[in-house]
């Protein structure tokens, strides 16, 4: 880059550089012209031949000029083809380059587009499956409130009964009928049907509730079922001390009425066994009595009256169970013993016969060693029989007939 004045030439720029050189030369010609013309004034004889020479040396810096503009157009074609094949490089660059970013921009697209597509088809499917659950939910609760409902009715139903067994309850004859049903359900779970009587008459023209056909001794044994509910009930309810000494005083009175009744009704002398059990049809009572009245339990100890509720009961049928079923084995024993002594003749029998066929086993375990002799004899036999050829007997040998008569050597 050249500054001249305000004027900038750049040397890069092939015309540029061109008339730079063309005044150049213009110069150097103005400079030989007046060299020339000053050399002429000295003298003229060389004049003629110094005319030639700068005639052929302006020659000679047409033709450079000449050339000179020739290269520079040359050079000027070539940056024209150049900056030509620069720009349709670029153009042909900058094509390839729009038809990437168009295909990338189509690609980006058309994964947006499948990405969209799969979201949409997450979320339809998640759709289908929240409403399939909502609706999976409601078919539950829908089911869990039938059950609710079933529930419902049956707590309807079992308030009923409950109000029903109060009624029983209130009455004292329902209510008797109900600790028989109880006691009668649980001895007939725990002995069996021909060790008991229900509602068995005494020679007093008393009716036990259940009389239990014990051996000798202790005898026959009463079972009495009593209920005393309202003074329970009065225990139960009583909010102040003296409503509580009250309920706990007729409590008492009434498990003592019961234990003498039954004491003087149902325990005789030669007919029952020497004691008798009262049954309370109800745990609570039960519990109650053992827990704050033990002075009334002993009470029973002492007029030999055993207090049972129907847990302690079922278990004391069980231990009366045991004992029948030792009193019946007694009573049996005559029995066991004839019939173990026929058992004992049964077994001597079996044994003779056993020992007998043993003694048949074992004949025909010979008769059969005796068959497994003869039948391998008779085949040997016909072995000899199978390789016998008659064309390769000689005359003097011996007869083969007479070979098979006899025995084979026993091997």
């Amino acid at each position: 880059m050249i500054q001249i004045g305000t004027t900038q030439i750049d040397l890069s720029d092939p015309l540029a550089l061109a008339a730079v050189i063309g005044g150049v030369a213009f110069l150097v010609l103005l400079v030989l012209i007046v060299f020339a013309i000053r050399v002429a004034g000295r003298s003229s004889e060389p004049v003629i031949w110094q005319m030639s020479q700068l005639a052929r040396t302006v020659e000679g810096l047409a033709s450079g000029q000449e050339q000179l503009a020739g290269r520079l157009g040359t050079v000027s074609d070539a940056q024209t083809n150049g900056q030509t094949r620069m720009v349709q490089t670029m153009e042909a660059r900058l094509a390839h380059v729009q038809s990437q970013m168009n295909d990338r921009l189509h690609a980006n697209a058309m994964q947006q587009a499948r990405a969209l597509a799969e979201m949409q088809e997450k979320m339809s499917e998640q759709l289908r499956g929240g409403s399939e659950k909502t609706t999976k939910s409601l078919a539950e609760l829908q089911q869990r409130l039938q059950v609710i409902d079933r529930a419902q009715e049956n707590i309807t139903k079992l308030s009923g009964d409950v109000l029903s067994l109060q009624d029983i309850l209130s009455n004292k004859q329902t209510r008797g009928a109900f600790g028989e049903i109880q006691l009668n359900d649980i001895v007939g779970k725990a002995l069996p049907s021909d060790s008991y009587t229900v509602q068995a008459k005494l020679s007093n023209d008393r009716r036990a509730d259940c009389l239990i056909h014990l051996p000798n001794p202790p005898g026959p044994l009463v079972i009495d079922a009593k209920f005393p509910l309202e003074a329970y009930e009065a225990l139960r309810g009583a909010q102040t001390q003296d409503q509580k000494a009250r309920a706990q005083t007729l409590f008492r009175q009434a498990v003592r009425a019961h234990i003498k009744a039954i004491s003087e009704r149902y325990i005789i002398e030669g007919e029952t066994a020497d004691g008798a059990l009262m049954f309370l049809p109800s745990e609570a009572v039960y519990a109650e009595l053992h827990a704050n009245f033990p002075e009334v339990v002993r009470e029973g100890f002492t007029a030999r009256v055993w207090i049972v509720s129907p847990t302690t009961c079922m278990a004391t049928l069980n231990t009366m169970r045991a004992i029948l079923k030792d009193a019946r084995m007694r009573e049996q024993a005559g029995a066991i013993r004839k019939t173990l002594s026929l058992l004992h003749r049964d077994v001597e029998l079996v044994v003779e016969r056993v020992a007998k066929l043993d003694t048949h086993f074992t004949q025909a375990r010979k008769d059969l060693d005796g068959i497994g002799t003869a039948a391998e004899r008779a085949g040997k036999r016909a072995l000899k029989l199978d390789n016998f050829d008659f064309e390769e007997l000689a005359p003097e040998a011996d007869s083969p007939l007479e070979s098979l008569t006899q025995d084979p050597p026993k091997s």
